[in-house]
């Protein structure tokens, strides 16, 4: 299952930014995965916090295979020190069994979060424990398939802007105006940004000085 754009989508950011035309032209489509299942993805997304993906995809095939599916009441039935067995810290671990009880209880409507604006799906999402706003924003895209999503905190973000508009940084007031631009369909400019950033036209640069990306690097 993949990110769903088509023709309507490309025509439209082409015709509204050349630059980022040609890079269209130059990639073609991108198939990026998603998942349909909201609460699995936002324990995914917590399992792979600040590890590396390695880790991330061998802790989270070990829950799997253990747990059968991902849902409230497996993982309260599980218990905080099971969790932990499968290679999670036991701070995510009480960040998850947290979100699971909130889930289970209703206190936490979660489908209901189909129905709210992207604004609010973030400020919903962002008040729980071990979900940022960063986070959210990537459960809007890559889950909830909203159309519109860019992270400004999404350092591949910020690298792929620099790389397609020549930039040496992009602050917040430059963000917003190439947001404008590519709204309502920057859901589909991030994937190109993201495919910039990763190499897939080799003869792109970053602009940005030296040492902001080596201070990107780290993080």
């Amino acid at each position: 299952m993949y990110f769903e754009y088509g023709e309507k989508e490309i025509e439209y950011l082409k015709s509204k930014d050349r630059r980022l035309g040609e890079v269209i032209d130059k990639v073609g489509k991108i198939d990026r995965a998603v998942s349909d299942d909201l609460f699995s993805s936002v324990v995914n997304n917590i399992v792979g916090q600040q590890i590396s993906t390695k880790a991330h995809v061998t802790i989270w095939n070990r829950m799997k295979a253990d747990l059968g599916e991902i849902n409230a009441e497996t993982l309260l039935g599980a218990g905080a020190e099971k969790l932990q067995s499968y290679g999670i810290s036991f701070r995510k671990a009480d960040y998850i069994t947290d979100f699971a009880k909130k889930v289970h209880s209703r206190e936490f409507d979660i489908e209901s979060l189909y129905h709210k604006t992207d604004e609010e799906v973030i400020r919903r999402l962002s008040a729980l424990k071990g979900v940022g706003v960063w986070t959210a924003e990537m459960l809007l895209l890559f889950c909830m398939q909203r159309p519109n999503v860019l992270s400004y905190g999404d350092l591949a973000i910020q690298r792929g802007m620099r790389m397609v508009y020549h930039h040496r940084k992009i602050d917040k007031k430059l963000f917003e105006k190439y947001r404008r631009r590519l709204s309502p369909y920057c859901s589909v400019a991030s994937l190109y940004f993201w495919a910039v950033a990763g190499g897939a036209i080799p003869e792109m640069k970053d602009y940005a000085p030296k040492n902001t990306k080596k201070k990107a690097s780290k993080k």
